[in-house]
């Protein structure tokens, strides 16, 4: 059986000249069509200070159909709340994905909100695209007496129909990945080769939140409470850290596709420093349930090659976030990612969806071994 190939496309968004809500980049955008059929991104626009909005631009095709630039229209959020706010002015809205919930027929969004708290959670839910409600922040019951909600979490993304809880109950489901202390790539760079992981503090969670009834308030859509680890690291290519990346999308097969990330050591010839290299790889979940791993890349089907990728305001990154079914070509077999190179840049590369059967994957290496 042959891996998913990635076929790179170009890059579609780079900093605007003279543009100063992009000094420092543009990157990790949320990628969904409109009501109007039409793509648009939302990238994350980093100003001086590491300031980050949330913009709106939609994308341009050329006659190929494949994505050739894009036409800015906006902010979509900037830091206003709180939560998204740090003193001296800085503060981050960032890396946001969208989903359509077809439950609650409206699009709602996650993202990173940067307070001097560190990251968390936050939710925005609109109509159109144009105009976003802010939600507040995630909030999560505990798990065997872990507080998953009292650390750093980042690479939120939802599913886009109701999904069963580890009870049955159909429940919003969400894919994110608490940042435990000591599970940064930093502090797990530090250890050997092999090492023991920790099975509940490196993972990529599924979280519930009970569907909102009709008539109440959007902000019950943020409480999540339980939960469910769904993958560590496992291949070497990931054995620092793995995380979220494209919200699922259900491929013409039937199953939940992720493009997620992980981040290893680029060892380079006579660099002592071993610089981290973030790639991206395929996991591949059972519809009925997610929780079930079906396939899971052994080998990155995306790292860091181009100029761009090597080199930018964080060296060797490819980092995917949002993805595109072309279903407008007829091809629902075809998906177009969107990723963030070396976080200064947008990429896209291209993803035809092979035609065979899944066979069984491995969730975590065995006895938390990586």
């Amino acid at each position: 059986m042959s891996e998913f190939k990635l076929q790179r496309l170009g890059m579609v968004m780079e900093p605007e000249p003279g543009n100063p809500q992009e000094t420092e980049g543009v990157l990790n955008p949320a990628a969904v069509r409109g009501p109007d059929g039409d793509l648009y991104l939302f990238p994350r626009l980093v100003a001086q200070g590491n300031y980050s909005r949330i913009g709106i631009a939609k994308v341009r095709f050329n006659h190929d159909g494949n994505p050739a630039g894009v036409e800015r229209l906006g902010i979509a959020l900037e830091p206003e709340a709180d939560y998204e706010r740090r003193p001296g002015g800085g503060g981050g809205c960032e890396d946001p994905r969208i989903t359509f919930v077809e439950p609650l027929q409206r699009y709602l969004m996650t993202y990173t909100a940067f307070s001097s708290q560190g990251p968390r959670i936050a939710f925005a839910l609109s109509d159109d695209l144009f105009h976003w409600q802010r939600l507040g922040l995630a909030t999560f019951g505990s798990y065997n007496g872990i507080d998953i909600g009292a650390v750093d979490d980042k690479d939120a993304s939802l599913f886009p129909v109701a999904i069963p809880n580890l009870s049955g109950q159909l429940n919003l489901a969400m894919l994110h990945r608490p940042l435990f202390p000591g599970t940064r790539p930093e502090e797990t760079a530090c250890h050997p080769a092999t090492r023991d992981v920790d099975l509940n503090r490196e993972s990529i969670w599924i979280s519930y939140s009970p569907m909102a009834l009709e008539g109440e308030e959007p902000y019950r859509i943020c409480r999540f409470t339980s939960h469910h680890r769904l993958a560590t690291p496992v291949s070497p290519w990931e054995r620092l850290k793995i995380g979220g990346g494209t919200p699922p999308i259900l491929t013409r097969h039937g199953h939940w596709l992720v493009v997620y990330h992980g981040v290893s050591e680029r060892a380079e010839p006579g660099d002592a420093e071993h610089p981290l290299c973030y790639s991206a790889g395929m996991m591949v979940l059972s519809k009925e349930y997610p929780q079930v791993i079906l396939y899971r890349s052994v080998e990155p089907v995306l790292t860091p090659l181009l100029p761009q990728e090597r080199h930018g305001t964080v060296a060797d990154v490819v980092f995917p976030t949002g993805i595109d079914r072309r279903d407008d070509l007829g091809l629902p077999g075809r998906f177009d990612v969107y990723y963030g190179m070396g976080d200064s840049r947008i990429g896209v590369a291209r993803l035809d969806v092979p035609a065979f059967r899944l066979p069984g994957g491995v969730a975590d290496p065995p006895e938390g071994k990586v």
